[in-house]
């Protein structure tokens, strides 16, 4: 019998809710039955967010992962020091706090790599305390292609809540520049990442709906011709392949289908705002298109709560249990009793 998935959380912005939500994860039953976290961050910070959030965590502090030990209560933490934490406040934008989640995060990555873990979960992180920290930064897919060596063009986002996934062709960038970014290539590309994504999660013969750049997907090409000189072609190639994918349909109405395992969206509103109505405080961000399986939660670093103990580690927890689940679907472990 194979061992429990292994997941390295990382605990994202040090100054926000991320150690919180970490060390929540980390504690619930739920998630501890499901499988084997270990928490990445600095020690004295996990502690200082535990004590301010009355969270009653007692950590295990670990060089190495080989080293982490789920025998009692205890939190698994692997140690990556950043000494610059140590007076930081509560609900600030810093280089100091955007260097350390970005630290935190490429640590497990790391791990990830190495095959120490099976998957990573990141807490939010603060895009201001990043480039505070000068560091080029335009959200988690392209940071995870820099860390494992894949090309940026190749990796994409998708959105995970109960059973529905949305993956953008496009995202943190100005609708202008995403126009420009809707080409037959990236189109191809991202339904070949989310049908690939699909299977490596267990979906063995993925279904998938592609929506249009523009109103009613252009309405026959009265309000726009990307869909019929772009976007279809990139879908019928797709189905030359092998891939069951259908579209364009309209945004507005694409997320009414039903039989559909994904759903591709062109540009960050198109699936972030249907996703966020629908499940407001459950959305996971899956990295799709690197070596590694990367999750994030789809929510801020709360500086506004931060150290207050409010925070509400539900879309973290989901997010480690998807990736907990995806080891057992693809065969590698069997399901609980």
């Amino acid at each position: 019998m194979r061992d429990k998935t292994r997941i390295a959380i990382a605990a994202g912005d040090p100054a926000g809710i991320g150690p919180e939500i970490s060390l929540k994860a980390a504690l619930d039953p739920a998630l501890r039955n499901a499988c084997k976290a270990l928490v990445v961050g600095d020690a004295g910070m996990l502690k200082r967010h535990a004590a301010a959030c009355r969270i009653a965590a007692e950590l295990r502090v670990v060089a190495r992962a080989a080293d982490a030990d789920w025998s009692d209560h205890r939190v698994n933490v692997l140690g990556c020091a950043q000494p610059d934490l140590a007076t930081l406040d509560f609900g600030t934008s810093t280089a100091a706090s955007g260097r350390a989640a970005l630290a935190f995060a490429g640590a497990a990555i790391k791990l990830a790599l190495a095959g120490e873990v099976d998957a990573v979960v990141a807490a939010p992180q603060n895009e201001t305390s990043i480039a505070l920290a000068g560091i080029a930064f335009d959200g988690y897919p392209s940071f995870v292609a820099r860390a494992t060596g894949t090309d940026e063009n190749e990796v994409y986002l998708m959105l995970c809540f109960d059973d529905v996934k949305i993956v953008h062709a496009t995202l943190h960038c100005s609708v202008r520049q995403a126009i420009g970014m809707i080409t037959r290539e990236n189109i191809a590309r991202v339904i070949a990442a989310t049908d690939r994504a699909l299977k490596r999660l267990g979906t063995a013969a993925p279904k998938l709906a592609v929506g249009g750049l523009n109103p009613h997907a252009g309405e026959g090409g009265l309000f726009g011709r990307e869909e019929i000189e772009v976007i279809k072609p990139a879908i019928e190639a797709a189905v030359a392949q092998g891939i069951a994918v259908t579209g364009p349909f309209g945004a507005d109405t694409m997320f009414h289908r039903r039989g559909v395992d994904a759903f591709i969206v062109m540009l960050h509103d198109q699936g972030h705002i249907a996703a966020k109505l629908l499940a407001r405080h459950a959305v996971a961000a899956l990295t799709i298109g690197s070596p590694i399986l990367f999750s994030s939660v789809a929510h801020g670093s709360a500086h506004d709560i931060a150290g207050k103990g409010a925070a509400d580690p539900k879309a973290m927890i989901e997010a480690v249990l998807r990736l907990s689940k995806a080891k057992q679907r693809l065969g590698l472990q069997p399901a609980p009793a």
